[in-house]
């Protein structure tokens, strides 16, 4: 995405702030996309091992991702365990084949049992595999069974009547949509129908990776109501996944604008930073592309939290007065 033209006018690097101006932002930040085990991926750390350490840095709340399981009940379970727990636990249903592909039933199961969001699918996207030459698709512990390749669209470009009960149920329970891994042509019917149908909560992951949305369309999906949320490890210097500048997360941010923008770790892989310092990776990175510090704790908070419905953090609320 970047050119040399934008790299002159926006120079990536990270300032030399205070440590107690990070540890200040990092209270109350919420990640949507926190990528700890059990996995058939390889992680570096579990599901308890992200929660004691959000909590140490005083995070508000974390979203348990896996593409091959609904990490919900594990969630409520660990709710249940640890009964001082200060973090809020998010969770959400992803519609791969391992969850049965386009599926209402594990939707209905999921939504009942406490998921706040439903992700189309991701690993098992017909896109995603499409998009394999490019090593798009990461690997597992063990070589796991090849996937079927899942659309939520005809051959004619209109969205499948099986994807419309799914909505009814996302619209009822007033939860978010997440496009998963489709791409951008997919994502307009999507978008459309979820709307007519009463979703109110519209999320696009990682716009730029797999999605292959240009600036354009996520100005346009900023502009129907989408929040649209960029992956940390793209970005930051640490991450063996780094795929872009911060010239470039700063052009995205600008397509979205900072109340539609959301800033998630995406991490927990293995060689990679854990979320948490890739979240201090990230606000380091945002004040040294001259963000101030109100417009960071809406990118890694605040958007997080109107978005799922859960309420601010104090620290959040008290600086936007």
């Amino acid at each position: 995405m970047s050119d040399p033209s934008t790299e002159s006018k926006v120079k990536e690097f990270y300032p030399d702030v205070p440590e107690s101006v990070i540890v200040d932002l990092l209270r109350g930040a919420v990640d949507l996309h926190c990528h700890s085990g059990p996995s058939v991926m390889p992680r570096s750390l579990n599901h308890i091992q992200a929660i004691k350490e959000a909590e140490e840095a005083g995070m508000h709340a974390v979203l348990f991702k896996d593409h091959y399981y609904s990490v919900t009940p594990v969630a409520e379970l660990l709710k249940e365990f640890f009964t001082d727990m200060r973090l809020t636990l998010l969770t959400g249903v992803p519609l791969n084949n391992t969850t049965g592909g386009i599926n209402p039933y594990a939707v209905d199961h999921g939504l009942k049992l406490g998921a706040r969001l439903v992700w189309m699918p991701t690993f098992s996207a017909a896109n995603h595999i499409r998009h394999g030459h490019r090593h798009v698709i990461l690997p597992t512990k063990s070589e796991m069974m090849r996937p079927t390749g899942l659309t939520v669209v005809t051959d004619k470009g209109d969205l499948k009547d099986e994807v419309k009960p799914i909505l009814d149920q996302i619209a009822a329970f007033d939860c978010v949509l997440s496009s998963g891994h489709l791409h951008i042509s997919e994502i307009w019917p999507l978008f459309d129908e979820a709307k007519k149908r009463g979703v109110k909560r519209l999320l696009v992951n990682h716009p730029t990776f797999v999605v292959d949305a240009n600036l354009r369309d996520i100005k346009e999906l900023a502009g129907m109501g989408a929040y649209i949320e960029h992956s940390s490890c793209m970005f930051i210097n640490e991450a063996y996944t780094k795929k872009f500048t911060g010239a470039d997360l700063k052009q995205l941010v600008e397509a979205a604008g900072i109340d539609r923008t959301i800033l998630g770790s995406d991490l927990g892989q293995v060689n990679n930073p854990r979320p948490v310092p890739g979240f201090r990776s990230v606000i380091k990175l945002c004040l040294g592309l001259g963000y101030g510090e109100e417009e960071i704790r809406k990118m890694i908070s605040r958007n997080a939290c109107d978005l799922m419905g859960i309420a601010r953090p104090q620290a959040a609320q008290k600086a936007a007065e």
